[in-house]
């Protein structure tokens, strides 16, 4: 019996056609589910100017608190690489999350993490600043995939098109949020007065001191001591006493008799971020 010998062409023909299922069939690695670069229940505006690089994004503060100074988290987990370029990004960091998924956080005025380090989604790299070649603190954020740009996308919904100043556009963050039914464990110093807003205005009851439970912080009037300590936050939560005829449910308490924290912080017992109403 003789051998059929299949002409060239066809051969070809079948190879062409076996890399092109190749290449059809195989999918570019899913991202990774990216949140937000700052802190649970803050809330930052952002824009894009054409200098910007590999389709980035700059974030600032619009929530009434500080962008220089706040904290930096990881999109989601991976590993950390720590760099400096004083005449670009300054302070910045890089995440691998794998699969050819990178992000970018540039300008930081402090590190939170060591070079090479495993970081979770939600955990403090940086703090915000303005290290570098920048005109004033932000976030300057990118998500890469195979070393190219992509369209920031936070909680699977792209961020595109793009403002091109701030104010237009806002994002609320979730990442680092925690407190199962929607309550977060506080200590507090001294038996505080809760009001029916956020302000001094028309008191409601005492929250007594201790570790007591909170659902969600708002941005207010001032309260300061003699010694400087201050805060604008307050804290939304069901009071212990209530005075005659009035409301002690879903009253607000100073931030400033929380225990654990500073000037302007709101954070719970395990230093998550309190997210705003």
């Amino acid at each position: 019996m003789r051998a059929r010998i299949t002409p060239l062409g066809t051969l070809l023909a079948l190879v062409a056609g076996l890399l092109t299922a190749l290449v059809t069939t195989t999918p570019a690695q899913a991202a990774p589910l990216f949140k937000a670069p700052f802190a649970c229940g803050q809330k930052w505006t952002y824009s894009h100017h054409s200098a910007e690089v590999r389709q980035a994004l700059d974030f600032v503060r619009s929530d009434g608190g500080g962008t220089a100074g706040a904290p930096v988290l990881a999109s989601a987990s991976g590993t950390a690489y720590r760099y400096s370029q004083p005449s670009g990004a300054g302070n910045y960091i890089v995440i691998e999350h794998g699969g050819g998924w990178k992000t970018y956080y540039f300008h930081l005025s402090a590190y939170a993490v060591a070079h090479g380090a495993a970081v979770s989604q939600g955990q403090r790299i940086g703090t915000t600043g303005s290290t570098g070649n920048s005109s004033g603190a932000h976030i300057h954020y990118e998500q890469l995939y195979n070393g190219v740009g992509q369209p920031i996308t936070i909680n699977g919904a792209s961020l595109a098109p793009y403002p091109g100043s701030y104010g237009s556009r806002h994002l609320t963050s979730d990442n680092g949020c925690s407190g199962g039914g929607g309550k977060y464990w506080v200590d507090t110093f001294a038996n505080a007065t809760g009001y029916a807003q956020a302000n001094t205005g028309n008191a409601q009851g005492v929250l007594n001191a201790g570790t007591n439970y909170v659902y969600c912080k708002v941005w207010g009037q001032e309260i300061r001591d003699a010694s400087g300590n201050y805060n604008h936050w307050w804290l939304r939560t069901d009071l212990d006493t209530v005075y005659a005829g009035k409301n002690g449910r879903n009253a607000h308490v100073s931030a400033y008799y929380l225990s654990r924290w500073g000037n302007d912080e709101a954070r719970d017992n395990s230093g998550a971020v309190i997210p705003t109403c």
